[in-house]
C-alpha cells in the first residue's frame, strides 16, 4: 500500500515539474526533483534567530527560514548521533539498525550493509548520490565495515567522527576511499568546498541528485575563526563566545551552499532540509565540552536525555512553489520520516519486506495535511543520561518510561561495554509519566492522573515498541566497544 501511493503521487509530481521543463523537444532536466539533506551536529532548538534565539547570529539560516517552512516539533532519532543518523538515512528505529550508541574509531558497531538507505534508493532510481562531512555510521573509513558508498553514496568526502584536532586544519577527511592528508582551513569550509564542487558535475550533467551535508558543527572540539568570534562582545566569555561564532560560521557554510544552488539554477526545484541530529552537548560534560554553551530555548533537558530538548531538534524545509515560504508547522515529525519523503518526493518505492517507523511528510509539507502515521515516534535510548530511558509522542502527549536496570552513563565517555547488549535486552520499563506537551512543553507536569486512558494506551504501545526493537536489535559482533574520544 506504501510503495503504491509513493510511485502514484511522485508521478503526479514529476509530470507536473515536466510541463514547467519547457516545450516538447526541447532538452530538459530529468524533472524529478531533487534533494539537499544538511545535518548540523549538536544544534540546539534555541540555537537559531529563526527558533526564538536573541543573541546568535545566522542571516542565512533566517533567509531559508523565509523561504521555507519551519519545523517546530520535528524529532531527531536519538538523543546521541550515530544512532540518530541511523535513523535518518534507514527511515527505522536506530535499535532495529543495532547502532545502539555513538561509534568511536575503531568499534565493531556499524550500520549494517543490509540495511537499506535513502542514499542507496535513489542512487538506485538513477540519482547521483553524495556525502560530504561527518559519517558516524562506522568503526573507520578504512576497514572492512561498510563506508559510505557501500550505502549508496557514490561520492563521499567524509572524517569517521570528528574533525581532528580540531574543526581548523583538520588531518583525518577520507575522499572516496583515500585519506586526504592535513588540510588548511575550517572544516564547515571545506566540507562545503567539496559539496558545490561536486553539484558542479552533477548538475552540468543533467542529472537529478542527492546531497547530504553533515557539518561537524558546533560539536566540540570546537575552533571559530576569530573575526566571528569578535562578533559577540556581550557574551559571557570566551568561550561562549566561541561557541556563538560557531554557529554563525555553519550558518556562513549554508550560506555558500544556498548560493550555488541559485547560481546552478537548481534552487527552484531542490528540496533542502535542515536540522541538527540530537540536542545540544551540556556544557563540561567531559573535559572537551568547554565550550559547549548551546541552548534548548524554553525545552527541558539536553543531548543524551529523552527530555525535549535532547531530541526536538531545529529544523526548516524549503521547496520553492511546493512548500509555503515563511510558513511554520508544529505537527509531528522526525528523521524516521525523511526517507518515506523522499521516496514519495521522487518516485520509488520504499523499501518493502522490513519495519519502516517512519511516513511520508509529502502532503504535510506541500498541503498542510496530518501524517497518516500507524505507529507513533517513539525512542529508546538505553544510556540516557538520567531520566528515562523510553519515550513516544502521540498529539499533545508524550509518555516516558522508566527501567529497571542501572544508570549507564560510562562517564569516561566510553561507548558501549561488555554486557551492555544483555542489558538492552533484559530490562524492563517499569514507572511512567505522561505529559501535555501543549498545555506543558517544558515536562514538568505528570498529568497520568488525569488522562489514565491514554496513559495506559500510550504505556503498553511504549513497552511493545522497545520489546520489539530490542529483540531486533540483537547484535553478534564482537562487545569490543571500549575506545574513547
Amino acid at each position: 500500500m506504501v510503495g503504491r501511493r509513493t510511485v502514484g503521487v511522485g508521478v503526479a509530481l514529476a509530470a507536473a515539474l515536466a510541463l514547467e521543463a519547457g516545450p516538447a523537444g526541447a532538452q530538459a532536466p530529468d524533472p524529478r526533483p531533487s534533494f539537499v539533506v544538511v545535518v548540523a551536529d549538536d544544534l540546539g532548538w534555541g540555537d537559531l534567530p529563526a527558533f526564538g534565539n536573541p543573541t546568535i547570529q545566522a542571516p542565512n539560516l533566517d533567509r531559508l527560514a523565509a523561504e521555507g517552512m519551519r519545523l517546530t516539533s520535528f524529532y531527531a532519532a536519538a538523543p546521541v548521533c550515530s544512532p540518530s543518523r541511523a535513523g535518518l538515512l534507514t527511515g527505522r528505529a536506530p535499535g532495529r539498525t543495532r547502532v545502539w550508541d555513538w561509534i568511536p574509531e575503531g568499534s565493531d558497531m556499524h550500520l549494517p550493509a543490509s540495511e537499506i538507505t535513502v542514499a542507496r534508493l535513489l542512487r538506485d532510481a538513477g540519482y547521483a548520490t553524495a556525502f560530504a562531512g561527518k559519517w558516524h555510521l562506522n568503526g573507520g573509513l578504512d576497514t572492512s565495515q561498510p563506508q559510505p558508498d557501500d550505502h549508496g553514496f557514490e561520492h563521499f568526502f567524509a572524517t569517521a567522527s570528528m574533525a581532528q584536532p580540531s574543526h581548523r586544519d583538520p588531518y583525518n577527511f577520507v575522499r572516496d576511499g583515500r585519506e586526504v592528508g592535513p588540510l588548511t582551513g575550517w572544516a564547515c569550509q571545506l566540507v562545503t568546498d567539496d559539496a558545490v564542487g561536486w553539484l558542479d558535475g552533477v548538475v552540468t550533467a543533467g542529472r537529478p541528485f542527492f546531497l547530504m551535508v553533515s557539518y561537524h558543527e558546533p560539536h566540540e572540539l570546537i575552533a571559530s575563526p576569530p573575526e566571528l568570534v569578535d562578533l559577540y562582545p556581550s557574551a559571557q566569555n570566551r568561550l561562549e563566545a566561541e561557541y556563538f561564532a560557531n554557529v554563525s560560521h555553519l550558518d556562513r557554510a549554508v550560506g555558500r551552499l544556498l548560493a550555488r544552488l541559485d547560481a546552478l539554477g537548481v534552487a527552484e526545484r531542490t528540496v533542502v532540509l535542515f536540522t541538527s541530529d540530537n540536542g545540544p552537548e551540556m556544557h563540561g560534560r567531559h573535559a572537551q565540552a568547554q565550550r559547549s554553551y548551546g541552548s534548548a530555548g524554553p525545552l527541558r533537558g539536553k543531548k543524551l536525555q529523552l527530555w525535549e530538548g535532547g531530541i526536538r531538534v531545529p529544523t526548516v524545509v524549503r521547496w520553492p512553489g511546493h512548500v509555503p515560504a515563511g510558513s511554520s508547522s508544529d505537527r509531528i515529525a522526525g528523521f524516521v520520516d525523511v526517507l518515506p519523503t523522499v521516496c514519495e518526493l521522487a518516485g520509488i518505492a520504499a523499501p518493502s519486506g522490513r519495519t519502516l517507523d517512519g511516513v511520508s511528510l509529502a502532503g504535510m509539507l506541500t498541503a498542510g495535511s496530518e501524517p497518516e502515521r500507524r505507529t507513533p515516534l517513539f525512542w529508546y535510548h538505553y544510556k540516557a543520561w538520567g531520566g528515562p530511558r523510553a519515550a513516544i509522542r502521540e498529539q499533545r502527549f508524550k509518555l516516558v518510561g522508566y527501567w529497571d536496570g542501572p544508570e549507564v552513563l560510562h562517564t569516561d565517555s566510553s561507548t558501549m561495554r561488555p554486557g551492555d547488549q544483555e542489558l538492552i535486552r533484559a530490562a524492563r520499563l517499569v514507572r511512567f509519566e505522561l505529559f501535555d506537551l501543549v498545555a506543558d512543553p517544558e515536562e514538568r507536569r505528570d498529568v497520568s492522573t488525569l488522562y489514565p486512558g491514554e496513559a495506559e494506551r500510550l504505556r503498553a504501545r511504549l513497552v511493545a515498541l522497545v520489546s520489539e526493537v530490542a529483540a531486533e536489535g540483537r547484535s553478534d559482533w564482537r562487545e569490543s566497544w571500549l575506545r574513547r574520544w
